[in-house]
């Protein structure tokens, strides 16, 4: 029986097809990416995190309603010098 919200996940967790099962859904396994490159773009992923929480310790915001502007300049500063570093290297 074809189920009308099929699930697609990446393989990793051994839970996600048992419960798809229990739910009745339709679990297929996809990946777009080797093991190599999931791993290196989630590794780049994570450093943006941690970097992007750095600075939010360095820098608080201390306004109300803050829409992160400040975050979103810095990130755009950082990829700007990290491509110019890229290139030159």
């Amino acid at each position: 029986m074809e189920s009308m919200y099929p699930v697609s996940t990446d393989g990793e967790r051994t839970w996600y097809p048992m419960a798809c099962q229990f739910l009745r859904l339709d679990h297929h396994v996809h990946s777009f990416f080797a093991k190599e490159e999931k791993s290196r773009i989630e590794s780049t992923i994570q450093y943006i995190k941690d970097r992007t929480e750095s600075f939010d310790d360095y820098f608080p915001c201390r306004k109300k309603s803050c829409k992160l502007k400040h975050v979103r300049k810095w990130l755009n500063l950082y990829v700007t010098y990290h491509n110019k570093e890229m290139i030159n290297a």
